[in-house]
């Protein structure tokens, strides 16, 4: 008998916890995005189209390594390595990217291929989403195109610095636990 009423004081704790999300957003005054009139307007954080990168110097972050594409889920970034010469230097390593596609119809943005790039070649820090197309020949993004797009910040800098676990301004979780 106990285990009838706990369990409906359970059961009526549960709704009111509910009920009380709702009650709380009721009232609040709704947002309305004008979407074709007025530009939608992303959080900060938002990962958007990439954007590969170049070093100080001007060579290409981007050497080659295909972790990216390792790293990506929905395998949509096909790359291409060469190796560099002495005569035409193209990034700072021995190979760079020859060809380097990101096919945006397969992408989940889940920034993977941020997170495995040892050179931070290639960021998500545009703040632009990718445009409905007519063709899927369209949504293939090519390396020409990736080096030309800036950053959220109107430059090619990025604006979201690389943060690493353990530093005092990585944004993530902290590892520390009080006991």
């Amino acid at each position: 008998m106990a285990s009838i009423f706990k369990e409906v004081g359970e059961t009526f704790s549960t709704l009111v916890q509910g009920f009380s999300v709702t009650f709380r957003n009721m009232f609040r005054k709704t947002v309305t995005e004008n979407y074709p009139f007025e530009p939608v307007h992303f959080q900060p954080r938002y990962r958007g189209i990439h954007v590969l990168h170049r070093d100080e110097s001007g060579l290409e972050k981007c050497v080659g390594c295909f972790l990216c594409a390792a790293a990506c889920p929905a395998n949509c970034i096909y790359i291409e390595a060469a190796e560099n010469t002495d005569a035409s230097r193209i990034s700072a390593g021995e190979r760079y990217a020859s060809v380097y596609n990101i096919d945006y119809s397969r992408c989940i943005f889940c920034g993977y291929c941020v997170e495995a790039c040892p050179c931070d070649a290639i960021r998500m820090d545009t703040g632009m989403h990718p445009v409905p197309y007519d063709s899927r020949d369209q949504f293939i993004y090519d390396r020409d195109l990736l080096l030309s797009l800036k950053g959220s910040g109107g430059t090619f800098e990025t604006s979201n610095p690389r943060h690493e676990p353990g530093e005092p301004s990585f944004p993530g979780v902290t590892r520390t636990h009080s006991h």
